[in-house]
């Protein structure tokens, strides 16, 4: 087994028709940029009915047609913020909850003790979670909250600390692939490609995540040394 083997994001999703949401942190192949991407799925027409809108700070969710929303519990909320240096990328609230930590001067990892997985038994979706350190010293962290039974009794946490490498990217998603239950990511985050080409590295995700299941899609790329950010950002339903 090949552990320093790096995959294409392509061949990773192409034949995966529901890794749920999804983040990849990274550096460009020119180590010139830092890289984030995050992608959301859904199966019910309650959580396909959503849109990426950009904000101030970052993204966030809403629905396409809000006179069809069931319950916004689960799949409203802001998936990208910033605050000081650090960019903070989830699939769930704990967003805010990463945000206001980091405001008060307190770090990822504690903000993360207090959240657990999602209640929605008997899939017990995990939260996932990113943050991006910029600058000279530009760094990542990601983790996963998953529950430890399936009665979702308790919670197991999972961080792991990047020193980014040029063209490495790190991928996790709250799903290993479709089922009944959902079967939870196992495993370290994968290793990707990161090409210099926001265009290019957008199409390979967005072409290769499932046409029914997809839903929206946002890349970002930050220049370590200026930074400038260059993002794409597309919805099925626009």
């Amino acid at each position: 087994m090949n552990v320093y083997k790096i995959d294409k994001i392509a061949d990773l999703l192409k034949d995966n028709t529901y890794p749920g949401r999804g983040i990849i942190n990274g550096k460009s192949a020119d180590g010139k940029k830092a890289v984030f991407a995050y992608f959301i799925m859904g199966r019910s027409d309650n959580s396909r009915n959503r849109v990426f809108v950009k904000t101030e700070d970052g993204i966030m969710i809403k629905p396409f047609d809000e006179s069809k929303v069931e319950d916004p519990s689960l799949i409203i909320y802001y998936p990208v913020r910033r605050v000081d240096n650090k960019v903070i990328a989830t699939n769930g609230d704990q967003t805010d909850t990463i945000y206001d930590f980091i405001n008060d001067g307190k770090c990822f990892n504690k903000a993360l003790k207090t959240r657990k997985f999602e209640p929605d038994g008997p899939n017990w979706t995990p939260r996932i979670s990113s943050m991006l350190t910029l600058g000279k010293e530009f760094s990542y962290k990601m983790s996963i909250l998953k529950s430890a039974d399936l009665q979702g009794t308790a919670c197991n946490r999972y961080t792991y600390d990047f020193e980014p490498v040029n063209g490495l990217g790190h991928f996790i998603h709250t799903y290993v692939c479709d089922g009944n239950p959902i079967p939870t990511f196992q495993g370290e985050p994968e290793r990707v490609e990161i090409p210099n080409c926001i265009e290019c590295f957008t199409k390979d995700i967005w072409e290769n995540l499932n046409p029914q299941n997809k839903i929206s899609l946002y890349v970002e790329y930050i220049d370590l040394e200026s930074g400038k950010i260059e993002y794409k950002l597309i919805n099925k339903f626009n």
